[in-house]
């Protein structure tokens, strides 16, 4: 004889919605999706968004990775001055045009625009690249990774000098103190190596003044990194242009980069960070049927987040964390680069010695030390994967030595004993190298604002990696 089912047990439709809807939906990661009020070009009328490939490190934390399809469409074409020396005709289209004529022959197939929240800080634009479409490379610039491209970079740093650039002081900032705590390693350390070059109260007067000096100088340039993080562009800049150029019979699409269309601070030589440089006019051009004029254009300068903005992104967001850590650690570290004076550090005791010389040094360089793996993991698309081809993870990765060296002096320097003396002078030197790497790195980075990459994830699934 069969049982009757118990109502409670009968098995549910799944394509009954009345029943459906009684099962919780599961939950999105943080980092697969952006909030609304942070979506990136969400109001531009011509990129679409690649949902799958919007990621981050950390499942938890915001989302650091967005691709949009597809860039090769911008909101207006600017005259080529290339094209008149050539010879060729320049078409030059109003934005209402645009809109109309950008279909599919109007496109660069193999090219997407690759937003990332380190790029939205810095003022940069990224294109990138399919390995499956090779023939677009004539539309665009040459790859930044090119040794011409290279060479080209490294003399942008010799002749460009975008003080008004808030990404640029930062990176000449910590430049120039990485350099005076390389000098300040040298007099600490060369003594112990070379006592013959040792002159009178070597230790206690260069050493002790150079350590104020790059103590201060970290100190002001963790503020500007904290005011960059806190001032970043909130709708997202596309920063390119479509020129449509017609030569010896041809008619064809490239692309290049659009100072006079990007809503950016960084070009603005009014302001260090705020406002952009063509206010909202820009904005309104990027996008002429919707672009929003309540856009990042109008915002002015940010010291810090409110608590609404706080607890609903920026403790989510790693870039802020880990420029704060690094303003954290820099204020701590601080305090014994004041110690460290002649007439201060000569005069104190051991236990004194401990309280306000070395354990300072261990809590700052332990600030550093989470600020270089924070700004590391921010560049990867997964916990696990290092960006090797990433210039924001070297310099993460070589602020992440510099602070684990500047963690190991005090370490060492707890203990009197000579060779624990030793390994702290040298801790500090081959630290004080590391930072001067990563913030030269970061130098050159701050001044590439339109970098071309090839699209790594083509190459394997059409996931990124």
């Amino acid at each position: 004889m069969q049982r009757s089912r118990s109502p409670s047990r009968e098995a549910r439709d799944p394509f009954n919605p009345a029943e459906n809807h009684r099962q919780p939906k599961p939950q999105r990661q943080r980092n697969a999706g952006f909030h609304p009020t942070r979506h990136p070009l969400k109001d531009h009328p011509l990129l679409r968004i690649e949902h799958h490939r919007t990621t981050g490190a950390l499942p938890f934390f915001n989302p650091t990775r967005a691709h949009f399809q597809a860039p090769g469409r911008p909101t207006h074409i600017e005259p080529s001055p290339r094209a008149e020396e050539e010879g060729g005709l320049q078409r030059v289209l109003k934005p209402t045009k645009l809109v109309r004529l950008l279909d599919r022959e109007h496109t660069i197939p193999g090219v997407s625009y690759k937003w990332t929240s380190r790029n939205n800080r810095k003022g940069r634009h990224a294109i990138t690249l399919s390995s499956f479409a090779p023939e677009a490379k004539q539309a665009i610039p040459p790859l930044t990774n090119s040794f011409t491209q290279t060479l080209s970079g490294v003399w942008r740093m010799f002749t460009q000098y975008p003080v008004w650039d808030i990404s640029y002081d930062v990176a000449t900032v910590f430049t120039l103190g990485s350099v005076i705590w390389v000098t300040n390693a040298f007099f600490v350390f060369l003594p112990l190596v070379q006592p013959d070059t040792e002159f009178k109260n070597e230790e206690l007067y260069g050493g002790g003044i150079t350590a104020l000096i790059g103590a201060t100088v970290f100190e002001f340039g963790s503020v500007l990194l904290l005011a960059e993080a806190v001032n970043e562009n909130r709708a997202g800049c596309f920063g390119w242009a479509l020129e449509k150029a017609m030569s010896d019979g041809a008619d064809g699409l490239r692309l290049r980069p659009s100072k006079s269309g990007c809503t950016h601070h960084h070009y603005n030589k009014r302001n260090l960070v705020g406002k952009g440089a063509h206010g909202t006019s820009a904005a309104l051009e990027q996008s002429p049927s919707s672009f929003s004029s309540t856009s990042s254009t109008t915002k002015t300068w940010v010291w810090f987040p409110t608590i609404q903005d706080l607890r609903s992104h920026y403790l989510r967001d790693l870039g802020f964390i880990a420029s704060f850590a690094q303003l954290i650690g820099a204020t701590i570290f601080w305090v014994s680069g004041f110690t460290a004076l002649p007439g201060i550090y000569d005069r104190m005791s051991p236990t004194i010695k401990i309280i306000f010389f070395w354990t300072p040094q261990v809590l700052g360089g332990t600030g550093f030390i989470v600020s270089g793996t924070l700004f590391m993991l921010e560049t990867q698309s997964r916990w696990y994967k290092p960006a090797f081809g990433t210039l924001g993870w070297w310099i993460g990765m070589w602020n992440l030595i510099g602070g684990i060296g500047f963690t190991l002096c005090p370490a060492f320097g707890y203990d009197e004993d000579s060779w624990a003396q030793y390994q702290a002078c040298l801790s500090t030197f081959w630290g004080s190298w590391a930072f001067l790497i990563g913030s030269v790195i970061q130098w050159y980075e701050s001044l590439d604002k339109f970098p071309v990459e090839v699209d790594s994830a083509s190459e394997s699934s059409g996931n990124e990696q």
